[in-house]
């Protein structure tokens, strides 16, 4: 069964130097070991790091139409910073690699099934 391992941290705590800082290089650096050893494992199907919130825009769909906002106006100082998508027998398998995960100091991994892929036309 497909996973995302959905990576939420505290960008500026996690990075107060940005994203040149050396906590940003040993986290690239932890999560390249990371990436070689869910390769080596046969497990990673994709994933990819996000670039820091302060970059994001959102589109805010209401009753009233759509909206684009600057920011991921996220009600919480965590934020989505990259995401895994693995290939393992079940949720157990996918926990133990979530456990695994570099994170720079606090922070936390959802994990989530994946639906399949739309069928191709």
């Amino acid at each position: 069964m497909q996973y995302a391992l959905l990576i939420h941290e505290p960008h500026a705590e996690a990075y107060p130097d940005g994203d040149s800082g050396q906590a940003w290089l040993d986290i690239i650096a932890a999560h390249t070991a990371y990436g070689q050893e869910m390769g080596a494992a046969g497990v990673i199907v994709g994933g990819a790091g996000l670039k820091s919130p302060d970059t994001a825009t959102t589109v805010r769909v209401t009753p009233q139409g759509r909206t684009v906002h600057d920011g991921p106006f996220a009600e919480t100082r965590e934020q989505l910073g990259g995401l895994y998508m693995i290939d393992v027998p079940d949720l157990d398998a996918a926990i133990e690699w979530a456990k695994k995960l570099p994170i720079a100091k606090t922070g936390s991994i959802e994990i989530r099934p994946m639906l399949p892929p739309p069928p191709q036309g």
